[in-house]
């Protein structure tokens, strides 16, 4: 998730996507980070791609202090038919931007807002969602709309939204199968909260989207898991399965439920649900089988495929209902 984020690689040059006219492969606000061997990230490819790496490692090698802003026309000069115009900011990774880095990359729940020049020497800051100014330089703008995404003010300051990520998966076992699902996730826009009271059970190294949660009492961090979480139960346990089921669906404002399964423990499952007290409805919103029709392979790696397959088409569907409600008035300075 956010490689160029998660990468602590130096010395290196941070490139963003600041502004875009027309076609572009990505948006702005989309980053990669450059050193002079690898590259963590994408800003989509291409020539554009290969030809901001060349100016990244030309200013790696010049040492150069100040940032760049460049335009690219993507059309017969870097022999991509894309059509619009793209605007790049290069910024080396001086201490000051390892710094605001630093603070998003450890800080993975809450909304922050990036304020970084485009001319001179790297200045950026980064502000919290109150308006707060929590890491960086304080000689930045601190008053400045808070967009959803990347825009560059004519003063000459690049206002960039690093959102916490919106999904937030709590998955309950690390078996073969948790273990695959956590892996196919690890490099997608999540949160994953992994459970298990096996505590050695989980590896020496897991994703910076990982949090470990090794307990006795499972149950609590149903109890404990934000609003709108989608969870997986998939445990070395029948019966606690079952009790990490009822713990679910007795809660309210569940993103989502899947319960790995056949058809067969479905049926069991939703009898003894039942027993236990719990709506038919809440009962019924339970997914097991789980992972997309017509995958039936039972390797983990395809299983896991499936399964997080199912799972962004899960939350773009809500992100796409979450973006249709009406808001209220959005927060334009602090």
């Amino acid at each position: 998730m956010n490689e160029w984020l998660t990468t602590t690689t130096a010395p290196a040059v941070l490139v963003t996507v600041a502004r875009v006219e027309g076609s572009a492969p990505r948006e702005p606000g989309a980053k990669f980070l450059v050193t002079q061997r690898t590259l963590h990230d994408t800003i989509g490819g291409g020539h554009l791609e290969l030809r901001a790496v060349e100016i990244a490692r030309e200013m790696l090698a010049a040492g150069a202090p100040e940032v760049r802003y460049e335009r690219f026309g993507l059309g017969p000069s870097l022999g991509q038919c894309c059509g619009g115009v793209v605007w790049l900011l290069f910024e080396p990774v001086t201490d000051s931007v390892a710094e605001t880095l630093t603070l998003l990359r450890t800080n993975r729940t809450g909304d922050f807002w990036r304020v970084s020049s485009i001319a001179g020497r790297p200045r950026n800051a980064v502000f919290d969602a109150h308006g707060a100014l929590v890491a960086g330089e304080a000689d930045v703008p601190r008053h400045f709309p808070r967009t959803s995404s990347a825009i560059v003010l004519p003063d000459g300051w690049l206002v960039d939204p690093i959102a916490a990520p919106a999904a937030h998966l709590v998955l309950f076992g690390a078996g073969h199968v948790g273990a695959a699902i956590v892996r196919a996730l690890a490099e997608l826009p999540c949160i994953i909260t992994w459970v298990d009271e096996r505590d050695e059970m989980f590896p020496p190294d897991v994703p910076a989207n990982v949090i470990v949660e090794a307990t006795d009492t499972p149950e609590a961090v149903v109890d404990a898991a934000p609003d709108g979480a989608s969870y997986l139960v998939l445990t070395h346990s029948h019966a606690l399965d079952e009790r990490l089921s009822a713990a679910i669906l007795a809660r309210d404002n569940v993103g989502w439920f899947g319960l790995i399964g056949s058809k067969t423990k479905r049926v069991l499952f939703e009898r003894r649900l039942a027993t236990r007290g719990l709506p038919a409805d809440r009962i019924a919103s339970m997914v097991c089988p789980i992972g997309l029709p017509g995958i039936t392979d039972k390797a983990p790696a395809a299983i896991a495929v499936s399964v997080a397959a199912q799972l962004l088409m899960t939350w773009e569907a809500q992100a796409t209902a979450a973006a249709a409600m009406p808001r209220q008035p959005a927060l334009q300075e602090n």
